[in-house]
């Protein structure tokens, strides 16, 4: 071990002399290397193979694509399952999923998705609050559900996809409520909202050739601003009753028109039938009497003696009992006891005893 020595006041290495300072002995040292290069050439090796291995496969989920970069600039896609690419950073591997569906919320954001998801809403009026085509405001929430298309496209057409994509839903929403009043966003015409920004919307982002497909759009809450929900509350439990009185009223035209024409119908059809059923009388009434005429006109007296038999057989079955007897008789009609009343005696004739 070689020695190097500083000396203050004295020589030798007794007290008041110099510090002695010991270096290795690199000559020895050497010699160690020297017996030991087969192991760390081993070591080396083995090494640079497992680092070649490592950055040479890579894993792409089911469903995921992976976009392989060489130097930056885009070579090719791998398919799910084990890859190869170029180790030692010369091709990188962008994983991209496009068999999940991806969403982006407006209005408000998810703080926990469990069973029961728990939603903020404060702190994104600047994203809700817009103007509809009746100059009132509206407060929307809504949720646009997507997909990739084109990983490619996805990640080198747009700088910055994610803020683009939402400032285009935003500007797409904005323009489709402004062009309705506020009671068809509210009420009647969600879903016709919702269909004609997922249709717009779709058309804009194949035009900026984001490589996304639009799923759904989903109108969450639609409300009036909390200052003026009160009287928007009233205004529309007033609109509802209005439509439930028209409602009633449409109810009771439908159920007494059709009623009264019912009866009238009926009614026209009665007098047509008892208009027919007379003429229909009077006319084999006509019939009858001519044939009797024609008859008449052949042999007069018989018919005529014929004729008077048939009347009277028609009308003393319902004349009662009756007795006829001669003008000249006196006297017998008190003495008959016809409808089963008592006799009684007639008044003496003359002026008394």
């Amino acid at each position: 071990m070689a020695k190097f020595g500083s000396f203050k006041g004295g020589r030798g290495d007794g007290p008041g002399g110099g510090d002695v300072i010991e270096l290795p002995d690199f000559g020895e040292l050497r010699k160690r290397i020297a017996g030991n290069s087969g192991v760390l050439r081993v070591v080396a090796l083995v090494a640079l193979v497992a680092v070649l291995l490592l950055t040479s496969f890579f894993t792409v989920a089911p469903e995921e694509v992976g976009v392989v970069l060489r130097f930056g600039e885009f070579v090719r896609k791998a398919d799910p399952g084990l890859n190869f690419k170029l180790p030692l950073g010369v091709e990188k591997v962008i994983k991209v999923p496009v068999e999940r569906q991806l969403k982006e919320e407006f209005g408000f954001r998810t703080t926990r998705s469990t069973v029961r998801s728990e939603y903020s809403a404060q702190g994104f009026d600047d994203e809700s609050l817009m103007l509809t085509g009746d100059l009132n405001i509206a407060d929307v929430e809504w949720v646009v559900q997507y997909r990739v298309v084109d990983p490619y496209k996805y990640l080198f057409r747009v700088r910055g996809i994610g803020d683009t994509f939402r400032a285009m839903t935003e500007a797409v929403v904005r323009e489709v409520v402004g062009d309705r009043t506020v009671n068809e966003v509210l009420t009647v015409g969600r879903t016709e909202v919702a269909a004609l920004v997922e249709r717009q919307l779709q058309e804009l982002a194949d035009v900026y050739e984001t490589g996304l497909k639009v799923e759904q759009v989903v109108l969450q809450n639609v409300n009036p601003p909390e200052t003026v929900k009160p009287a928007f509350n009233e205004v529309n439990q007033a609109e509802q009753e209005k439509a439930e009185k028209i409602n009633d009223a449409q109810r009771q035209h439908n159920d007494r028109i059709p009623r009264a024409r019912g009866q009238a119908e009926q009614a026209i059809s009665q007098a047509e039938g008892y208009a027919l059923e007379r003429v229909n009388r009077a006319e084999g009434e006509a019939a009858r009497f001519n044939a009797l005429f024609a008859e008449y006109q052949r042999a007069p007296e018989v018919t005529r003696r014929r004729l008077y038999l048939e009347t009277m057989g028609d009308v003393l079955p319902k004349a009662g009992r009756k007795i006829i007897v001669d003008d000249e008789v006196r006297g017998l009609v008190p003495l008959l006891n016809l409808d089963g009343a008592p006799l009684v005696a007639p008044p003496p004739q003359g002026g008394g005893n």
